[in-house]
């Protein structure tokens, strides 16, 4: 809404002083033609708001054109800011409104905590894009039209459709009564029934919602974390889950533990190598999770996994065996 687009501007003029257009329209993810127009209906409402020429000009604010929000303590704002900083907002589509918000909450605070909280903020990083080995951690991508609507019927407590796309199914329409929304991981999902049975949408399969009309069938009050519990103890004893025994390097331990669902027993060989039993969903989960572990991994049993693996291992040894 351009209402809220003028007050972050505002809000980024308090906060930096001389900002370009072209840093403006950046920010607030507008052309600088849109900026222009809404610096001049700032200047309209009497915003005391002026431009400097010059190659290091700008837009700028006269001094002292503020409000402040006495009922926050450093370490409230410190909170906010720190949890403005989590990713896990993008999951939902809140990324830029939670931006906004932290803008408008550094703005608002008195000048002898301003500087206290932000500083602070900065000597704290939750979440980074990539961990200690350069690894990207992707947030998954969920379209802004699909995260608006699922939202509004979460927090409206209406019905909606979503067309969902199933692993391994042809997407289709459903109509659920959507109860709330858990991030995991920067994997956002909703939690729903249908037809009364419980049911855990991801969503980044969902394609396209739709809110209705019709209030949704759920309790009043739910335990978010209760319901999420008991769903992830329902997914990993369900399924085509399979036991594996492995043999693997101490150095690699945490990669396969992070992949598999549960583990039954661990212990040391004499050569240091961990004995480990534990259990995937299903066979093609238990395949990929040791292959990926190449040599410091060895499936001992079952033995078709051990086939599979030799025969993929074989293959790549045919492949690159051959004179470009």
């Amino acid at each position: 809404m351009r209402a809220d687009r003028l007050v972050s501007l505002v809000l980024l003029l308090r906060r930096h002083g001389r900002l370009s257009a072209a840093t403006l329209a950046r920010e607030l993810e507008v052309s600088t033609r849109t900026v222009l127009r809404d610096i001049e209906a700032l200047s309209a409402a009497g915003v005391p708001v002026y431009a400097e020429r010059g190659r290091h000009g700008g837009f700028a604010l006269l001094p002292g054109f503020r409000t402040e929000l006495t009922g926050l303590n450093p370490d409230e704002a410190l909170a906010l800011l720190v949890a403005g900083s989590r990713r896990g907002a993008q999951a939902f589509g809140l990324g830029s409104a939670l931006a906004s918000a932290m803008l408008k909450v550094v703005d608002a605070l008195p000048e002898s905590y301003r500087d206290t909280a932000a500083g602070a903020a900065e000597r704290l990083l939750i979440d980074p894009e990539t961990d200690l080995l350069s690894r990207r951690l992707v947030a998954e991508e969920v379209p802004d039209a699909v995260s608006a609507e699922v939202l509004r019927a979460v927090f409206a407590g209406h019905r909606l459709r979503i067309h969902y796309a199933a692993a391994g199914q042809t997407p289709r329409w459903r109509t659920v009564d959507p109860i709330g929304l858990v991030t995991v991981r920067d994997q956002g999902y909703l939690l729903a029934t249908r037809s009364g049975a419980d049911r855990t949408y991801r969503l980044s399969r969902v394609l396209a919602a739709e809110e209705l009309a019709e209030p949704a069938r759920r309790p009043d009050r739910v335990d978010l974390q209760r319901a999420w519990q008991e769903r992830s103890t329902r997914f990993r004893t369900g399924g085509d889950q399979v036991t594996v025994l492995a043999r693997v390097d101490p150095a690699r331990r945490e990669d396969l533990l992070g992949t598999a669902l549960a583990v039954h027993a661990e212990e040391t060989e004499p050569d240091g190598r961990l004995r480990l039993e534990v259990t995937f969903q299903d066979p093609r989960h238990a395949e990929w999770a040791l292959w990926q572990l190449g040599t410091d991994a060895e499936a001992v049993a079952p033995q078709w996994l051990r086939d599979s693996l030799r025969e993929r291992a074989t293959a790549l040894a045919t492949r690159y065996g051959k004179s470009s």
